[in-house]
């Protein structure tokens, strides 16, 4: 079956992803968000098209899949200074999802 099927039925039972999600240890065990707390429903929100919300739940989502597609890429392919992008992608991924969760943490617990 093709690649564009499976998306689309994935966009069409979205909903029932939801179901699916992963609890976060570190927040059942300590009731405190962890730096990673969000990216699902904000992977879900993107899969659904709401970029917005997506930025809103996880900022750090888009850069992380980026990233993650660049090192995937980077496995096949030889690029040129390909360690050095590598390196500055995850600088600036690790950086958003830092400045996000501190931010957070902030707003959340003042």
């Amino acid at each position: 079956m093709p690649l564009y099927i499976h998306l689309c039925s994935l966009l069409e039972n979205s909903n029932g992803l939801y179901k699916f999600l992963i609890p976060c240890p570190f927040k059942k065990l300590t009731g405190i968000d962890c730096p990673g707390c969000g990216f699902q429903r904000s992977l879900l929100a993107l899969i659904k098209g709401n970029l917005m919300e997506s930025l809103h739940l996880y900022p750090a989502t888009i850069p992380f899949i980026v990233t993650s597609v660049f090192i995937l890429l980077s496995l096949k392919y030889r690029f040129d200074k390909s360690d050095q992008i590598k390196k500055g992608l995850f600088i600036f991924t690790g950086s958003i999802m830092m400045l996000a969760y501190i931010y957070k943490m902030y707003y959340l617990y003042s």
